[in-house]
């Protein structure tokens, strides 16, 4: 298994082993002694799932109290999975690391506290399993526009379906008061 760093200081990309044979493959999709090992030592109390057809886009979200950690994979299709570091004071604050997460690689990307987090399905559909550090607070959730020239993904879809609140989402500028203040 291989921990892998990126530009954000705490977003990781794990490479586990994949055992493949005739009969199909085998892997790990979580080990707590080597997840630790590996820098990523928070424990998980929840799994979600989702499905989603070819160009919806889901976010950019992050909860800020409590404050919420993701470690995610995807089990059927292809994303292009995204993490913007929104920690106030932090030297990258407002970059963004983007990973191609598939079915068949089977990687995986560890969002820590403090990132926004949003996906585009690049397949016909995709299913995304992640872990999550806290439950889910309605009141601690933000969004923030996915298409924010602030923060400049290059997504490679320009009209992906989203939902209305993603749609009405603001710019980053616009909740840096409550990040400083979370």
């Amino acid at each position: 298994m291989k921990f892998r760093k990126t530009t954000l200081a705490g977003v990781l990309v794990v490479e586990p082993d994949v055992h493949r044979d005739a009969r199909g493959f085998f892997l790990e999709s979580y080990h707590e002694e080597k997840y630790q090992a590996g820098g990523i030592a928070e424990r998980f109390v929840q799994d979600n799932h989702s499905c989603s057809k070819r160009g919806t886009l889901r976010g950019l979200h992050a909860q800020l109290g409590p404050a919420q950690g993701k470690l995610v994979r995807v089990v059927r299709g292809e994303i292009l999975d995204v993490a913007v570091d929104v920690r106030t004071g932090s030297p990258t604050f407002g970059q963004h690391h983007a990973e191609t997460l598939d079915a068949d690689a089977h990687r995986q990307l560890w969002i820590p506290e403090g990132f926004l987090h949003g996906f585009l399905v690049l397949s016909e559909e995709a299913e995304v399993e992640y872990k999550v550090t806290t439950p889910y607070s309605p009141s601690g959730e933000i969004a923030v526009a996915w298409n924010d020239p602030e923060i400049a993904i290059p997504w490679p879809e320009t009209d992906p379906t989203v939902s209305e609140r993603d749609a009405a989402a603001p710019p980053l500028s616009a909740v840096r008061s409550r990040l400083a203040s979370s």
